[in-house]
């Protein structure tokens, strides 16, 4: 009888210590932590006027590109050798320079992003690390990694907000 006594009230002791247990796992989304926080989306407004111009350009020859090309298609037939020779020369001109212009510009902004990401990388860090110490986190699980969790045990939000309070 004792052992029956005794086996059950290691039973109720083990149940109630499982809530406990279950609260030190939080699930953390990085990359929404990062891509929301405030100095991500005042670099994303910075690096639209920095790359605007850029982005306008290329805009416009492709805009260009594809007026000479259809009007090679449109007025093909009806066009002299010497000026469809001339037209499909500028559109591949054309083509070109979208090209290069377009490497150029992809360069710059993954140039930037990785700077705005070395400079951003620690204080996110820095803001996770704060946050699984406040909460006394025994295992963090990356969000990719998991099909469903309850809100509660999703800390991504508190760290995009101990990250947007760090100056």
């Amino acid at each position: 009888m004792r052992k029956s006594i005794l086996i059950a009230m290691m039973s109720v002791m083990a149940l109630a210590s499982l809530p406990a247990a279950a609260q030190s796992i939080a699930v953390l989304d990085y990359q929404m932590a990062l891509l929301e926080s405030e100095a991500a989306k005042r670099y994303s407004v910075d690096a639209e006027k920095k790359f605007g111009n850029q982005l306008q350009r290329l805009q416009n020859l492709e805009a260009e590109a594809k007026r000479l090309q259809e009007r090679m298609q449109r007025d093909g037939e009806k066009l002299g050798q010497t000026e469809l020779e001339k037209l499909e020369l500028e559109f591949r001109q054309k083509a070109r320079e979208f090209q290069s212009q377009s490497r150029e510009l992809n360069e710059a902004k993954a140039k930037s992003d990785r700077e705005m990401l070395e400079q951003l990388k620690p204080k996110l860090d820095s803001a996770v690390e704060a946050v699984l110490k406040a909460g006394n986190y025994d295992l963090v699980i990356d969000r990719s990694a998991v099909v469903d969790v309850k809100p509660n045990l999703d800390i991504t939000r508190q760290v995009i907000e101990r990250l947007n309070s760090m100056r």
